[in-house]
């Protein structure tokens, strides 16, 4: 596979590993909800690449759908280097507006999205997908970059989108009237796209294995395994020719197919079996999704600013997205998981967040939306756009916006490093309720109440599954001498019939046999934090 060279990659390629985890904040006053929780819709405030690291303990392998709309890196939008990566170079760099004149500007690009990338692969579900927003200044460079970071056997398709309606007064030898919506999979064997549905008239089959281009066995190897079938056993997708080809859909969906008795056997002249779908007359029949996104569903930029303005009645951002494209990208990847987590952390004035809360009231659905934005107006744009689509715009063309969409979310602003490494030599340690609150959301991503806290006992909250005790003292002295013990298990206040005690602590005097009788999971500071929670 082709390498993508650019100043700076030796130093960007592992970053993320370095990205040391925040604390998310929890701010009431900015939510839309009775309860304050990760498990909430989110809107975070801060650094997009910090802010993703800090998702990872309770997201990792989770996300379902990603959609990003990063700087096009056009020279014209004031967008600056601000990674405090360990290089002389990259140091320069930061804080410096990214223009037309910066000819290191590309490389600039590529190192911002790196690690970014790299972290949303590590967030995104193995049947998850990426969508990402770009233009031809950097098409090209983010192209190579996702082959890099996602492997270029997992790309999906450039979607094109016809973003303008005029040609505008500037046009010379022609008029760019698009943009491109680039997709990858994490794992494209896994993927279950939407599709374009078209009514057949009669009644009909369609051949369930794959036929023509990338039909063989090799082009998707997950897509081969056998089918069971009453009258000749197990069938495999093999080819005329006899060697072996490879399904059109999953083991899962084939089999709910032949459940309902929608799939047919047949035996063919050269002995080989043949699996059919019943296509009954009057139903909706599947083709391939089209590259090219339908205006009339998708919508431009204008009319992204027009549903913009009719929320706040004036201009507040250039070119936003219109909801309806980032909508129907959503819908591709969610059709068949109403219960899927889109992220978006470019999220701007948050048109991911108004698609999602749009396509749960059209289909049921209770899709969640996490947007992350670094800029100070995630408040009273990003965040302020939600709080409005949710509760009703009463300026509104369409009736359901007008009425409001419904909903809540949990506003979060990035708070300070977690050193817990620091526990290991005592430098910069944390106050007990500042650990307390990191580990509880950490752990289980639900409310936390400091009111509840009881230093004496360990407690620190109560969730779902668990009673959370934190043993800890910010004294490198006692700290040494501090471990779970015999004595310390029995004390600890009455465990509900239907919970666990998950217990943080330096180290443990206890073997597996009484953590087991005490119904314990342990966690030891500070590393197990993170494996725990994935």
């Amino acid at each position: 596979m082709a390498q993508i060279q650019f100043k700076g990659k030796t130093f960007v390629q592992n970053h993320h590993l370095l990205v040391k985890y925040h604390e998310l904040i929890p701010i009431k006053s900015k939510s839309l909800t009775d309860k304050v929780s990760l498990n909430d819709n989110l809107i975070i405030h801060g650094d997009n690449l910090k802010a993703l690291k800090a998702l990872l303990p309770l997201y990792a392998g989770k996300i379902k759908c990603i959609y990003i709309d990063p700087p096009y890196n056009t020279g014209n939008e004031k967008w600056a280097y601000n990674d405090n990566v360990n290089s002389p170079m990259m140091q320069e760099w930061l804080g410096k507006v990214v223009d037309s004149e910066d000819l290191t500007r590309h490389d600039k690009w590529l190192c911002m999205m790196t690690p970014r990338l790299k972290l949303l692969r590590e967030l995104l579900a193995d049947n998850g997908a990426i969508f990402i927003s770009i233009d031809d200044n950097e098409y090209h460079h983010l192209r190579m970059l996702m082959d890099n970071v996602f492997g270029e056997q997992n790309f999906i398709e450039t979607f094109i989108w016809k973003s303008r309606l005029g040609k505008g007064a500037t046009a010379q030898e022609t008029a760019k009237l698009h943009e491109y919506i680039i997709c990858y999979a994490k794992n494209i064997s896994l993927i279950d796209f939407k599709t374009d549905k078209r009514i057949t008239e009669k009644e009909g089959k369609e051949r369930l294995r794959q036929w023509g281009q990338g039909d063989r066995r090799e082009d998707r190897p997950t897509m081969y395994y056998p089918i069971n079938s009453e009258e000749f056993g197990k069938v495999y997708p093999k080819k005329p020719d006899g060697t072996d080809g490879r399904w059109r859909m999953s083991k899962d969906k084939l089999d709910s197919l032949i459940k309902k008795g929608l799939v047919v056997f047949e035996k063919q002249d050269d002995g080989y079996i043949e699996a059919y779908r019943i296509i009954p007359s009057g139903s909706e029949t599947n083709t391939a999704y089209s590259s090219i996104l339908e205006s009339d569903i998708v919508k431009t930029t204008a009319h992204g600013s027009i549903e913009l303005k009719s929320i706040f009645t004036e201009r507040k951002l250039d070119y936003p997205k219109p909801s309806s494209l980032i909508k129907e990208l959503i819908s591709i990847n969610t059709q068949f998981d109403h219960d899927a987590i889109i992220l978006d952390s470019f999220s701007g004035s948050g048109t991911t967040a108004h698609a999602v809360l749009a396509l749960n009231k059209e289909d049921s659905g209770n899709r969640k939306f996490i947007l992350i934005e670094c800029e100070d107006y995630a408040d009273k744009i990003t965040a302020e756009r939600v709080r409005q689509v949710i509760k009703g715009v009463p300026k509104a063309k369409d009736e359901t916006l007008k009425k409001g969409l419904k909903g809540t979310f949990s506003f979060f602003e990035l708070g300070k490093a977690i050193e817990l490494e620091s526990i290991l030599d005592g430098d910069n340690l944390p106050t007990y309720k500042e650990l307390a609150r990191y580990v509880f959301y950490t752990a289980t991503g639900e409310e936390f109440n400091e009111k509840g806290i009881d230093i004496k006992t360990g407690f620190v909250g109560e969730s779902k599954n668990y009673q959370v005790y934190l043993f800890y003292k910010p004294d490198l002295s006692k700290l040494k001498n501090l471990a779970l013990t015999l004595d310390i298990t029995d004390s600890l206040p009455p465990l509900k019939k239907d919970k666990r005690r998950l217990v943080f602590a330096p180290t443990k005097y206890l073997d597996q046999a009484y953590l087991d009788q005490y119904r314990i999971d342990f966690c030891q500071l500070p590393f197990e934090i993170y494996e725990l929670a994935r």
